[in-house]
């Protein structure tokens, strides 16, 4: 975990807002994007000058977030085992082969680390509003790309996807990817280190289509990172948050954990139980711990109350003008399953300088 603030020097911590990114010269490059989510990957590729042509997603909830800040993208709601690749190219106006980027970020949750592993292979996982099998869903990327053929893809999961005896299907993944015709380079990158005031390990598949002979790359980490503090310094406090109620069993553990810990040790104390361990009273001197899906469990240091949607979004590098629609848990859950936008910006505008620029 990282310490407190490092002394490296460091710009100051700014997201741009979507008129900000609005207004980013196209750098020449096109995007197509599948289980796009609310589309935290796809505003990092706008952040990093790219057009975003198509995306797909699935769930209601987040094509409704993804609609409203995303509009001049093509929308697909289809599943994504319904989709053809000659019906994508058809609908961008381009030829297999003539695709600059193919994202994409299948779900595999019975792989997270903060999930449980593996218990949920095979099973349909239940969102806010709907519920889908995902662990087949690596394979659906695969199949699209082998018909798109794009000169590079980039492609997103869980850090605990190469970890035990996850290794088994991640090196199925990987070799899966390599026979699409595509020399491929994996890396799990923390999202602190790429300017994100958030631990958040993903791993990273970077592929470059062979006959272009161009070796595959990640960024480099920064010498510095964003605190809490850094990122709310300018953060006002809105009304759309949960409070934590006096007298209740949270309140209590919020009450009796420290500054920067989790719940957990105050939960062992006092209820004989270990339990929220993913609960935390975040320290704005350090990076926040990993915002997940389904559990509005960040806390204020000073404050009985979970952070507000805004402060959510601030340590996500979401702008602050980016719009989330649906009820509060949804939003949250809509920030919890998204890449943080500037962490993919790092990813894209390395690919962009190292790989497309030189082809």
């Amino acid at each position: 975990m990282s310490g407190v603030v490092n002394k490296v020097n460091k710009p100051p911590f700014y997201i741009p807002t979507m008129a900000e990114i609005e207004a980013i010269k196209w750098n020449g490059f096109n995007v197509v994007s599948t289980f796009s989510g609310c589309g935290g990957s796809c505003l990092g590729y706008r952040m990093a000058g790219y057009r975003v042509l198509y995306a797909n997603e699935f769930i209601k909830a987040a094509q409704e977030t993804y609609k409203a800040n995303h509009p001049n993208s093509i929308l697909d709601s289809s599943d994504v085992r319904q989709i053809r690749p000659e019906e994508i190219l058809e609908r961008i106006n381009l030829k297999k082969g003539e695709l600059d980027l193919f994202d994409g970020s299948p779900p595999c949750a019975s792989f997270s680390i903060s999930g449980k592993r593996e218990k949920g292979w095979g099973v349909e996982k239940k969102y806010s509003d709907t519920k889908q099998r995902v662990d087949d869903l690596f394979y659906e990327y695969a199949r699209l790309l082998k018909g798109l053929q794009p000169k590079v893809f980039v492609a997103e999961n869980v850090a605990g996807l190469v970890i035990g005896t996850a290794k088994g299907y991640f090196k199925r993944i990987l070799q899966e990817l390599k026979d699409c015709g595509y020399d491929v380079k994996c890396k799990i990158i923390d999202a602190q280190w790429a300017g994100i005031p958030q631990m958040r390990k993903r791993t990273i598949f970077v592929g470059v289509r062979k006959d272009l002979n161009m070796a595959p790359v990640h960024p480099k980490p920064l010498p510095y990172f964003y605190t809490v503090g850094d990122a709310l310094a300018n953060v006002e406090k809105t009304n759309n948050y949960k409070d934590v109620i006096k007298g209740t069993e949270t309140y209590r553990l919020w009450e009796n954990t420290k500054v920067g810990e989790s719940f957990w040790k105050a939960a062992v104390k006092l209820t004989g139980k270990n339990k929220f361990y993913s609960h935390v009273k975040q320290s704005p001197f350090r990076v926040a711990n990993t915002v997940v899906q389904g559990s509005t469990d960040k806390y204020h240091w000073s404050e009985p109350r979970t952070f507000t949607i805004e402060e959510l979004k601030a340590i996500s590098t979401f702008p602050k003008d980016f719009k989330l629609t649906g009820t509060f848990s949804q939003q949250w859950e809509r920030v919890g399953r998204a890449v943080p936008p500037m962490m993919m910006a790092k990813v894209a505008e390395t690919v962009a300088k190292e790989i497309l620029e030189k082809i």
